[in-house]
């Protein structure tokens, strides 16, 4: 399938867009394969022609529009040799030019250029021009507009003309083999990786996600520390697995150990072990963790939470591969590769005198950042998904209604993917015998969030500020929820992207300010 809505905004097609704009006053739409217009906000985008936007305005002439390009691309579809054509668009009186857009040898739709006569002899057809907008309603104004607009194209530019129009076709061939290889090479990174937990595993198709899955096909052969960094519920452990599994070591233990779970003397029992008769319960000689992930990996959690102590002692461990058991004076050595985790700022911890830069160093070898899920939003049908289907069996199938998946994107997520499970696993269970998952049935923090943001507004004052208040608050919102996609969420509000991207700097909403 071919995402329309990305070539709008590919630049190398909107400098051609810009080029056939200022030569020949030429728009460019695009169509799919049965000729229907495809172009972001066709009706409403601002065209060089007015008589381009009101005929896209208009049924009739957008369906006599797709039967000529359908006609045309039948034809062309017939005549292997013919790979551009030219038409005359009867409903509108001028002129268009049609280039295919050919993928694998399917056609997949046009790129249409319209607003023009094809040579100095079409200008006769003015009059008919004039007659075709009036019918169409359009006022003296426009009409006088538009005409002055059309230019013919000469003979000596024809062949230059159609060179540019199927450069665009060419462009958005080109972008759509790239996001398709992109995705098989997604595809055959999950069939050809680890066997137990593969990166398949970590659902989502978000452009965030992408590039922890291009990090993570990069190290997959690597035998450095990790330092993962996430917020809580976000999948770190997931992320270490998928790393254990799929490198050299898979076949040797992968042992966890959660360093905020215990005390100093406990945490260190649990990870250097501990001799006979070196503390009251020491009865008898223990392994300690470290030990046990000799040859391994050993995933380190919320590494952050550890004492000065035990930060020192880490560090040995990781910097020269030995450790002393409590109790114990004869060092014993062990080959393990340390993942660690923390969802907190341990450059910062360092700055404060919390956290040893040394051992902050020695982690931090290759760092991997996990996409909050406020920070993903586009991936909350596929996870939700996911989760509603793993209960099918015990529950039955089960699906969202649209008002209930709209819940989900408005809602912030604080605990992230962990909350986005529990509530599903929730939410299945009340359900009951009921097939569809309605908006009412979420949990009230969920259902009751978009009343919570209006009643966050400013209720007093003057209603400039309570207005602008929402406003911020909405496009706050959709930012994260279309994953910072201006176009997409231009769309949404029913506003123009240049209008979106000035309020964005209005409210000082840049993703780079918000994300920090």
């Amino acid at each position: 399938m071919i995402n329309w809505d990305e070539f709008e905004h590919i630049h190398v097609i909107k400098k051609l867009k810009q080029i056939l704009n200022s030569w020949w006053n030429v728009d460019i739409i695009f169509t799919d394969d049965r000729g229907v217009v495809r172009s972001l906000d066709a009706k409403s985008a601002s065209h060089i022609n007015p008589a381009i936007k009101l005929l896209l305005s208009k049924n009739a002439s957008l369906e006599n529009l797709s039967e000529v390009v359908a006609k045309s691309m039948e034809s062309m579809r017939q005549n292997s040799d013919n790979s551009f054509t030219f038409r005359k668009w009867d409903m509108a009186g001028f002129d268009m030019a049609i280039a295919p857009i050919i993928i694998e040898n399917e056609f997949m739709g046009c790129v249409v250029a319209l607003g023009f006569l094809k040579d100095p002899e079409g200008i006769h057809r003015l009059n008919e021009i004039r007659e075709r907008l009036s019918a169409f309603g359009a006022s003296p104004e426009i009409i006088q507009s538009s005409i002055g607009r059309i230019k013919a194209i000469e003979k000596q530019d024809r062949e230059h003309f159609m060179e540019l129009v199927e450069l665009v076709a060419q462009e958005v061939v080109t972008l759509h083999l790239e996001i398709t290889t992109r995705e098989n090479r997604i595809r055959e990174l999950n069939k050809e990786l680890g066997s137990r937990y593969k990166y398949d595993n970590m659902i989502g198709k978000s452009k965030p996600m992408q590039s922890l899955y291009s990090l993570l096909d990069k190290i997959a052969s690597a035998e450095s520390t990790c330092l993962i960094h996430g917020d809580n519920g976000t999948g770190k452990e997931l992320i270490a697995r998928a790393i254990h599994y799929n490198s050299p070591r898979k076949d040797k233990p992968f042992v966890i150990q959660n360093c905020s779970a215990f005390n100093d003397n406990l945490l260190e029992s649990e990870l250097f072990g501990h001799i006979k008769g070196s503390f009251t319960g020491a009865i008898r000689d223990k392994k300690g963790l470290f030990e046990m992930a000799d040859k391994g990996t050993f995933f380190l959690d919320e590494i952050g939470d550890t004492s000065p102590t035990m930060q020192v002692k880490l560090l040995r461990v990781i910097q020269e591969g030995t450790f002393i058991p409590v109790g114990s004076v004869e060092p014993r050595r062990v080959n393990v590769r340390i993942i660690a985790a923390t969802n907190k700022n341990l450059k910062e911890m360092v700055e404060q005198g919390l956290f040893r830069e040394d051992l902050y160093y020695r982690l931090n070898v290759i760092n991997i950042n996990v996409p909050a899920l406020r920070d993903r939003k586009e991936d909350i049908p596929l996870l939700a998904e996911f989760f509603l289907n793993r209960t099918s069996d015990q529950h039955g199938k089960k699906v969202l209604t649209k008002r209930a998946l709209e819940k989900l994107y408005d809602y912030a997520w604080p605990g992230n993917v962990r909350e986005l499970q529990n509530e599903l696993e929730r939410v299945v269970v009340l359900a009951g015998s009921e097939s569809k998952i309605t908006a009412e049935m979420l949990s009230p923090k969920i259902s009751e969030q978009s009343k919570g943001k209006i009643q966050g507004a400013r209720l007093h004052g003057k209603l400039k500020d309570s207005l602008e208040d929402l406003e911020r608050n909405l496009i706050q919102d959709g930012l994260r929820r279309t994953g910072w996609n201006k176009s997409k969420l231009a769309k949404e509000l029913g506003i123009s992207r240049a209008g979106l991207i000035m309020k964005v700097e209005k409210y000082g909403l840049d993703k780079r300010k918000l994300l920090k």
